[in-house]
């Protein structure tokens, strides 16, 4: 069973402190995330037909 997650034999520091920071509930790039992730999957915001515009 894979534990996923980033290696530093295949990624840069910096590619391990962005994988980092989006897992982190104590950093916004988490946040941030979060809130994108919720705008795509709701219908009453932009961001739901936004993502959805080139699947017409």
């Amino acid at each position: 069973m894979s534990k996923g997650g980033v290696s530093s034999y295949t990624h840069s520091q910096q590619e391990l402190d962005a994988y980092a920071n989006q897992h982190n509930p104590n950093n916004d790039a988490y946040w941030a995330d979060q809130d994108n992730h919720a705008n795509q999957c709701n219908p009453n915001n932009d961001e739901y037909w936004h993502s959805r515009e080139d699947d017409e």
